[in-house]
């Protein structure tokens, strides 16, 4: 036998959408097979019809040889087949123990016996390297922890085909390097593993084979070892991308923010989250704050944006205090924000995608009369940012947002918030989750704004997007700023020192 998977000719058809055109994939016994494709390309939906989450329109799909249909994720389990999803499939207020055992509980007289199920976790967590604390609540643990707990879902259920869909969109870079070695280890087991992803560093780093989708259609699978990452993008896109930024020098002028000796403490119980932080962007600038997860960036853009209150210090807009105003008056008075986590703060999942895009204007004469919103208008202009930021959803305007792909609705938020007039744009991960394409249209975005005399404030915890974006970089650890460095004047490595904190800027 010599595929545990093929997929043969899948067509999946949804209305005024073709995501799944006459696709084949074929997967080997103990390979790490790439899916890789722009935002839209029809991975995840491939991925779904593998999980038995979507049924296909036609073809055909084969398990270890033998022609099967896929039903629901039960029946893919009892093939061997697991999935961690790109937004995790996790109960906040259950522990990782009883996340990872639900639906497969072990009982007796109809009483749970989870002192064996901690057991058998606790000895697979050894076994691969993946530490959990069991009585652990998931909505106390971090990102990084949560897809532990997903990996060992599929562990515990003894599954040997393993899908991993987009799994390093939202993990720090030390969590990717810890999954990479992760999947390799399963990998060598004997285990088949199909990792969707838009980074193709990573790509070459881990994968042995890699299969490219475009717009629905199979492109070609190729050896990662025999293509270079610059072959990789252009059969992803059908183009040569520039995959590094071309900007010219920054030229600064007046402060539009201005943050003074900013505290910010969301739990009394515990320290300054962001600890007397000053600092200010200019017009003309990106400015980015760089570190670790976890280090007082999330708190330090909450209290910007007007989503937690400060404790002690001042926020200018313009001039302008705005330490005490609401969220809808800095957003009305020259502040943009695309927030870290799109689902919580970023977009009404249940909304269509024009309502999404007028959010925070839909008050306005421009989508608004006496009271009654302006459908006409709201879809007109929906309209023209669906094509100028290439969003790709089954329905246009009026898709719901929640099925929309990740990247998709990544790309609604950016439109909104950069066609939104402003002064200063706050980025928190803005390239997260796109393909190479989209990265390089955000980041072209990001310096148009900084050349019209825009301030960008830039959050990010991709290196890369760190030194060849910003024009200056604050690095915070522990929720302070311990350094204020020209990327064009520190390395990668020397950076690296002050976010991990055995490096600190002397005070001037």
């Amino acid at each position: 036998m010599k595929y545990v998977i093929e997929m043969r000719h899948i067509t999946k058809v949804f209305p005024s959408i073709v995501a799944n055109d006459d696709i084949t994939l074929e997967i080997k016994k103990g390979e790490i097979h790439a899916l890789l494709g722009e935002n839209g390309a029809g991975k995840s939906t491939l991925m779904s019809i593998l999980f038995g989450l979507y049924e296909p329109d036609g073809g055909h799909i084969f398990v270890r040889g033998k022609e099967t249909k896929i039903g629901n994720p039960n029946e893919a389990n009892r093939l061997g087949i697991g999935m961690v999803h790109q937004h995790f499939r996790l109960v906040d207020r259950f522990t990782t123990l009883e996340n990872i055992v639900l639906g497969v509980e072990t009982t007796r007289y109809g009483v749970l016996r989870m002192t064996e199920a901690k057991t058998k976790v606790m000895e697979i967590s050894q076994k691969y390297g993946l530490t959990i604390d069991p009585d652990a609540r998931i909505s106390d643990i971090s990102v990084g922890m949560q897809q532990r707990v997903e990996i060992l879902k599929m562990l515990y259920r003894d599954n040997e085909i393993l899908v991993f869909d987009e799994p390093t969109a939202v993990l720090t870079p030390q969590e990717i390097e810890e999954l990479a070695k992760t999947m390799k280890g399963l990998a060598k087991e004997g285990k088949s593993i199909i990792f969707i992803s838009h980074k193709l560093a990573e790509i070459k780093q881990v994968a042995d084979r890699c299969t490219v989708l475009r717009k629905g259609k199979y492109v070609k699978t190729v050896n990662v070892a025999d293509v270079t990452i610059e072959e990789l993008s252009e059969l992803m896109v059908g183009r040569k991308v520039i995959l590094k930024v071309k900007k010219e020098t920054a030229l600064p002028k007046e402060v539009v923010l201005e943050v003074g000796d900013l505290v910010v403490q969301p739990d009394k119980k515990h320290k300054n989250k962001v600890n007397h932080v000053s600092f200010d962007v200019r017009k003309g600038e990106i400015v980015c704050v760089a570190g670790i997860d976890n280090n007082g960036q999330t708190e330090l853009v909450l209290a910007l944006t007007g989503l937690l209150p400060v404790v002690q210090g001042r926020i200018k807009l313009n001039g302008r205090d705005i330490t005490n105003a609401s969220a809808r008056e800095r957003n009305t008075n020259g502040l943009s924000h695309i927030p870290e986590d799109r689902h919580k703060y970023g977009l009404v999942l249940d909304f269509r995608m024009a309502e999404n895009l007028v959010l925070q204007t839909f008050f306005t004469d421009a989508f608004s009369s006496r009271g009654f919103l302006r459908l006409n208008e709201i879809y007109r202009y929906s309209e023209k940012l669906i094509d100028r930021y290439d969003i790709r959803s089954a329905k246009g305007a009026s898709t719901l947002v929640r099925s929309m792909s990740g990247g998709n609705q990544q790309k609604v938020i950016l439109a909104r918030e950069i066609d939104r007039v402003h002064d200063l744009l706050i980025a928190v991960q803005p390239t997260r989750g796109l393909d190479v394409g989209a990265i390089e249209f955000i980041h072209k975005q990001l310096l148009r704004e900084r050349d019209a005399g825009k301030a960008v404030l830039l959050i990010s915890l991709e290196l890369d997007e760190v030194m060849d974006v910003s024009d200056r970089v604050l690095v915070m650890f522990e929720g302070e700023i311990v350094a204020n460095l020209d990327p064009q004047k520190v390395t990668e490595q020397e950076l690296g020192l002050y976010m991990s904190g055995s490096k600190r800027e002397e005070a001037s």
